[in-house]
């Protein structure tokens, strides 16, 4: 007997409009029961990353600190002040502990709207 899996779909989905976000501020969307962190930043680019502190288990991330590490777009958990790469997930500030990364997801404003690009879970 041969199992297969489910396909996974893929898909750009809305998550809300360019004015529900504001500058250097995160707002948490949730999505498929996932919570996600939105953050638009100065040169007008959203961002997608995973809301969960990887570091203390809290779904905190979209309340963190927005900045600049060099040329990077970064978020620093209000926990324990550890920062992400907003681009990449990666943990660049780890404040001595082991690097967790955070997940990404590819963004795209169109018109008023923010897009994000889903996959189902299957």
């Amino acid at each position: 007997m041969t199992l297969s899996m489910p396909a996974r779909t893929s898909t750009w989905r809305r998550v809300c409009g360019v004015a529900d976000l504001e500058v250097e501020r995160g707002r948490a969307a949730l999505i498929d029961g996932v919570q996600v962190a939105l953050v638009l930043t100065p040169d007008g680019a959203v961002w997608a990353v995973d809301n969960l502190d990887p570091y203390s288990g809290a779904h905190v991330i979209s309340r963190g600190i927005v900045g600049t590490r060099g040329a990077a777009p970064t978020i620093a958990s209000p926990m324990y002040k550890q920062a992400w790469d907003l681009r990449s997930g990666v943990c660049v500030q780890t404040q001595g502990k082991e690097p967790r990364a955070l997940r990404t997801w590819l963004v795209e404003r169109r018109g008023d709207d923010v897009m994000i690009y889903w996959e189902d879970p299957a």
